[in-house]
């Protein structure tokens, strides 16, 4: 095996091996700020619950809204509103 094959393999096993750690926001690697960069992504789409990204924000009084400023519901279940906006 060639060095230069040896060094990727090397490097892709840091990448398989490696998990997120919230110090990964202040590390100046690029593995370490890909890291920061997807679990940011991934706490996004988990936080909004939608895969639309429909919830962008909080107003001032902490109420949901979305990237229009639309004022939304947070409640899921069936009824007046059924989680859709107001």
């Amino acid at each position: 095996m060639t060095n230069k094959r040896k060094s990727m393999k090397n490097d892709a096993e840091k990448v398989a091996e490696k998990m997120y750690d919230p110090a990964d926001y202040q590390k100046d690697e690029q593995l370490s700020k890909g890291m920061a960069v997807t679990h940011e992504q991934v706490s996004d789409d988990y936080t909004e619950g939608t895969i639309d990204g429909a919830i962008d924000a909080v107003d001032d009084n902490g109420n949901l809204i979305n990237h229009h400023g639309e004022k939304m519901t947070n409640d899921r279940r069936r009824g007046e509103n059924g989680g859709k906006k107001e």
